[in-house]
């Protein structure tokens, strides 16, 4: 258990930061930008819970998901190294194929998707869509990070790498977090809005 007995420390004020090895960087670094998506993403999700009459089940999922994308973060400010002091934490690749059943598990439920989905509808279904958002945000913002340090451990990144395991739970987070979005509207009735081209919506208002 982390035990926070003091919130500011002064440390920071230089613009440098430390990951969870210990080591120091800049807080413009490509791996701070990285895990701060994800708690943005996080704290979206934070929302999404705080709302009335969110489903049991929808809430005992976002509780868990809220509690690995912890483990994201600090597995994306934990560089890697071949043989570490300690063993880190890492997000793993269970973890990857839970949300792959939750994304079966729900969309098996829906109506079959025949145009892309606009933004909206019941209240959880809205922040839905912002979690899904935040959730691509910050998997841009991994993959930049992978980028700068590569993937794992290669020859040309012997230190520092980026879990892919990490990254593959983002983009799948937000592939149910889009489900969720259109369930949270199809089982309360809430009709889905879909997009009209401009081409469409131009030959509409000639009528």
């Amino acid at each position: 258990m982390v035990k926070l007995t003091r919130i500011y420390t002064r440390t920071g004020d230089a613009g440098k930061t430390r990951l969870s090895d210990g080591s120091a960087t800049l807080k413009t670094d490509a791996r701070v930008a990285a895990y701060g998506a994800v708690d943005e993403a996080n704290c979206a999700i934070g929302v999404a819970l705080a709302l009335p009459g969110i489903p049991d089940e929808i809430a005992k999922l976002l509780a868990l998901v809220q509690n690995e994308l912890f483990d994201v973060g600090a597995d994306l400010s934990n560089p890697m190294v071949p043989e570490p002091k300690w063993e880190p934490l890492r997000v793993i690749a269970e973890s990857v194929t839970r949300l792959e059943h939750w994304c079966d598990k729900f969309a098996a439920k829906l109506p079959e998707l025949k145009s892309f989905v606009l933004p909206s509808g019941t209240p959880l279904a809205a922040q839905l869509h912002v979690v899904r958002t935040l959730v691509r945000r910050a998997e841009r913002a991994a993959w930049e990070a992978a980028e700068e340090y590569g993937l794992e451990l290669t020859a040309a990144h012997p230190a520092g790498g980026i879990n892919p395991i990490a990254l593959r739970y983002l983009n799948r987070l937000s592939d149910l977090a889009f489900i969720l979005a259109r369930y949270a509207n199809c089982t309360t009735g809430q009709d889905e809005l879909f997009w009209v081209s401009g081409g469409e919506r131009h030959s509409d208002n000639k009528k």
